[in-house]
């Protein structure tokens, strides 16, 4: 059998690719990523047409290369997974997914400090977030695994003289996962753990802005021998054909897509005409309600986070600052002066609050949003690119704040992906609940408020999937997390989560010596 290929930093990076047992006529390749176990399954890596770098957006350095792959890597997984549902047990046997879930989960735990490391690396965020993120995997797995055993059954009744009827959950069949680059593995794992625990089989498409990542990751999956040939497979996608390929797809049952809303609204129009299951986590604009008795000790640094965690490229950052009037020029004053001191730095700068953003052209995109913005806002901090000194040579971006105060501007209304915050003044509750509402989006918010139920009555109409109360960014694999409106639909994490991967059977059998009605 043949030992898994080894990153080499200095070479192409390749894509996973299953091989099925020997038989005389040869063996038949797929691409795709398995587990080695005793009976002759072994795994290889294949390339593909295209070699692209990697970029370290913290210094403009290539940290490898690696083969882009596409649709025809797309087909050839999506084939592996369809006959990987049909002839293994995986679909069928609880006791194995939980098993191979739990194993995966130990494989992952064994490299968290190598994979957070070269996810440091690749996509700029500061070490302790991606150590926080591959390890916080770790324990969304074992939600996932737990799942597989308890969420297995339905109800069962007699429903008329001599009439049984029971309801089985089944697996949809084969998932597709398209992943972002802000955290590929977290929100991996948050729909392949329950997609597996429900017995579906499963095509990822990685994004190549973390490619060496993606591989490190799929070594771990290849390493679980638990999981038959072609249960799991992965390949990396810099363009536009491998993943518009899951989405047509007549074999691909279900899509979880987490990524912007535009492309959201893509994937919907696209899914519809195979009517799969779709599941959606879009963009996000939260609003942070800051109500005058709130403690403001807690709040300013709270805000701050809210902008810098993960560089400003968080769905759920706090890019909308909402402030009643009577503590405004307060605010104003500290949160300007709190984000004018954020420190920047690589990732493995222990004193950074703040790493780069992916790339320079993410940089001037959202530089060019904040030109705009003032010509219809006051700039309170106008940050920018960084253009000299030791980081100039990557994708730093300073904070920025603008204060608005009309909600049907750009700067209010799209999502920004960066560092960049809006300040609005409101005048009562009903007011702070108007301006929360004001755009398309509704995936998370908050409110900061001395008074607890007056804080739960405000957030009780904000339209949105997540509420923090005097926190932000408090995430758990035991509650389900989504959105509404433009922010998308499905939820993921929690005891709901593997039902997004699940159809519902209903058997009926009738005792013909007794009357049914």
């Amino acid at each position: 059998m043949h030992h898994l290929a080894q990153l080499d930093l200095g070479q192409p990076g390749r894509q996973p690719q299953l091989a099925h047992p020997r038989s005389e006529e040869g063996r038949h390749r797929r691409t795709g990523v398995e587990g080695i176990d005793s009976v002759g399954h072994d795994v290889t890596w294949t390339g593909s047409g295209s070699v692209l770098e990697s970029i370290n957006p913290a210094d403009g350095t290539v940290v490898g290369s690696f083969y882009d792959g596409g649709e025809a890597e797309a087909s050839a997984a999506v084939d592996a997974a369809a006959a990987a549902f049909e002839t293994t047990e995986w679909a069928h046997t609880p006791s194995l997914r939980a098993t191979a879930l739990g194993r995966l989960a130990d494989a992952l735990e064994a490299r968290v400090p190598e994979i957070a490391a070269m996810l440091s690396r690749e996509n700029g965020k500061l070490l302790p977030e991606t150590l926080w993120e591959v390890s916080g995997a770790v324990g969304w797995l074992r939600y996932a695994a737990a799942s597989a055993r308890t969420q297995n059954a339905g109800r069962a009744a007699e429903t008329g003289p001599g009439q049984y009827t029971h309801s089985v959950p089944e697996p949809l069949g084969v998932a597709g996962i398209i992943s972002p680059w802000n955290s590929p593995i977290m929100l991996t794992v948050r729909a392949l753990g329950p997609a597996l625990a429900a017995g579906c089989t499963v095509v990822v498409k990685l994004p190549a802005q973390t490619a060496l990542t993606n591989e490190l990751f799929a070594q771990v999956l290849a390493s679980v021998t638990e999981i038959p040939p072609g249960v799991v497979n992965v390949f990396t996608e810099s363009g536009n054909t491998g993943a518009p390929f899951l989405v047509s797809s007549d074999e691909v049952a279900v899509i979880n897509y987490t990524g912007s809303t535009p492309v959201g609204r893509r994937i919907a129009a696209a899914a519809s005409t195979t009517l799969k299951r779709l599941g959606l986590e879009l963009g996000g604009k939260a609003p942070m309600v800051i109500l005058p008795d709130a403690d403001l000790d807690m709040v300013i640094p709270t805000v701050v986070q809210s902008l810098v965690l993960m560089n400003g490229q968080f769905c759920c950052t706090g890019s909308r600052v909402l402030v009643h009037r009577d503590i405004a020029d307060q605010v104003r004053t500290r949160l300007t002066d709190a984000l004018a001191q954020v420190r920047l730095g690589s990732g493995d700068d222990e004193k950074a609050q703040l790493g780069p953003v992916i790339d320079r052209a993410s940089a001037q995109r959202v530089d060019a949003m904040v030109e705009e913005a003032a010509s219809y806002g006051t700039v309170l901090l106008r940050g920018g690119v960084v253009t000299d000194g030791p980081l100039a040579a990557g994708a730093f971006y300073r904070p920025s704040l603008i204060e608005v105060d009309r909600t049907d501007v750009p700067i209010v209304q799209e999502e920004v992906f960066g560092p960049v915050q809006t300040f609005e003044i409101f005048d009562d509750e009903d007011d702070a609940v108007t301006k929360a509402n004001a755009t398309i989006y509704g995936l998370a918010a908050s409110v900061f408020s001395a008074d607890s139920m007056k804080a739960r009555r405000i957030a009780r109409r904000i339209r949105t999937g997540t509420v923090w109360i005097n926190t932000w960014g408090a995430i758990s694999e035991d509650f389900e997390e989504g959105g509404v409106k433009g922010s998308g639909y499905g939820y993921l994490c929690g005891p709901r989560a593997i039902e997004e991967f699940q159809a519902l059977k209903v058997y009926v059998e009738q005792d013909h010596t007794q009357s049914a009605h």
